[in-house]
């Protein structure tokens, strides 16, 4: 197997590190924050980012020794894409039942 050049081993290692930073600051958050608005943010944002750098990290790897067939780059899109839309979902569902709710309340209450 051929091995790296340094710099391309430093910045595959950056963005390794960094994904996985992302990803652990988004499981905390959803630990930490409250309510599941506040919580829904953890994951649709910051992990989003992080698996995305991580993908990256992959994709340079593959580019450099010439193995890309699209796969890789198909479930980056797709996670860049589906998550925050998965969230906006989460959100919308969330809204639509507080509002139902409030209109199933008595009208003098």
């Amino acid at each position: 197997m051929n091995s790296l050049p340094l710099w391309l081993d430093l910045l595959v290692a950056a963005l390794l590190l960094l994904g996985a930073l992302f990803a652990l600051l988004g499981s905390l958050g959803l630990l930490r924050f409250g309510d599941f608005m506040q919580r829904l943010h953890g994951p649709t944002k910051v992990t989003t980012l992080g698996i995305g750098c991580i993908a990256l990290a992959l994709i340079t790897v593959r580019l450099w020794h010439g193995a890309v067939d699209g796969r890789e780059v198909l479930v980056c899109l797709l996670v860049l894409v589906t998550a925050p839309v998965n969230g906006m979902l989460l959100a919308r569902a969330h809204a639509a039942k507080g509002r139902r709710r409030e209109s199933q309340q008595a009208p003098g209450a």
